[in-house]
């Protein structure tokens, strides 16, 4: 089996090909992974073991035809990961998001088609369905996305559900909730917290805190994923989710005490634009067709997560955000 793994250098592309060559998902031998990352500032190739000869890079864009035809070629099955995903920086700007989530979606479902590629894997976002008041989406409830990021996700959700209506192709979508785990870019909740209080400074809380969000390990994001393409239906949309609801405030006092340090170390800060109070996804069509359960326990998972941030400053130290 060749894969092509789009995003493969990022925070989950790259847990997800470590995963497939390492042994750990119940994935039959891979012949060959061939990762496909433009390399911004969230991919970096020391996420991968690049001496793997399974292992092939491309480094490109996924909205070149020409670097996504010289990737797939002599690919039987596409994992794609690859987005611009930081709500924060769709609120500013969406033409990168709109580009690469979109325009680059297209790009890689037309070139699936040419190659004759078998089964497209577009990973997808809780974020597509907006807020949630009461109870939890499933996968046939409608798209109400909010933000820039989320409407660009919703909109490549339903470019990649065309391709397999019109022409056939086999696609299969996942949505998962809120991830969290090693190697994560500091731009996102818990790495720029957890960041943040190990060298001393203050951490920005949104608003009240309130926000919910369901919080997933990324190696069992992985894993749904896989099991999804293993044995998941064409055409079909299946919710990831961690099971761990928490709202900004109780993850906020976590962090904290797994830093070592006290409320005095955060500062309120306005609230972003159109800050969705809630997400909240059922898997439970996951778990019946393809088996999927989660295997991290959030609170040892935090600790996990937290330890290895502590123990590779050299990893984040260039990539921590500036203070705002």
């Amino acid at each position: 089996m060749n894969l092509l793994v789009t995003g493969g250098a990022g925070f989950i592309g790259s847990t997800y090909t470590r995963m497939l060559l390492n042994g750990d998902t119940d994935t039959p031998d891979v012949s060959r992974v061939t990762v496909l990352d433009k390399l911004t500032y969230a991919g970096r190739l020391d996420n991968l073991d690049l001496t793997d000869p399974r292992l092939r890079f491309v480094h490109g864009d996924i909205c070149d035809p020409g670097t996504v035809a010289e990737a797939m070629a002599g690919t039987d099955q596409v994992v794609h990961f690859a987005a611009e995903s930081h709500v924060d920086r769709s609120i500013e700007s969406a033409d990168a998001f709109v580009r690469t989530n979109v325009t680059g979606t297209q790009t890689l479902l037309d070139q699936a088609l040419r190659h004759g590629v078998e089964r497209f894997v577009h990973v997808s976002t809780d974020e597509v369905y907006g807020s949630v008041e009461t109870g939890a989406r499933s996968e046939t409830d409608p798209l109400d996305p909010n933000s820039p990021y989320a409407a660009s996700k919703a909109g490549s959700d339903l470019l990649a559900l065309s391709f397999h209506r019109t022409h056939g192709l086999d696609v299969r979508i996942t949505r998962c909730s809120n991830n969290y785990g090693p190697r994560q870019h500091p731009e996102k909740v818990v790495p720029l917290f957890v960041t943040r209080l190990l060298t001393g400074r203050q951490v920005p809380l949104y608003g009240d805190g309130r926000n919910v969000r369901d919080w997933l390990h990324v190696e069992d994001h992985c894993r749904g994923v896989e099991a999804v393409r293993l044995k998941g239906r064409p055409g079909e949309i299946y919710n990831i989710g961690g099971g761990t609801e928490l709202t900004n405030r109780e993850l906020t006092g976590r962090l904290l005490t797994a830093c070592g340090r006290d409320w005095s170390a955060v500062r309120h800060v306005t609230d972003r634009k159109g800050h969705d109070l809630r997400y909240a996804i059922r898997d439970d069509k996951l778990r019946a067709e393809c088996g999927y359960e989660p295997r991290h326990d959030f609170e040892a998972g935090l600790a996990l997560t937290v330890d290895w941030y502590r123990r590779h400053p050299s990893w984040w130290d260039r990539a921590v955000p500036t203070e705002s």
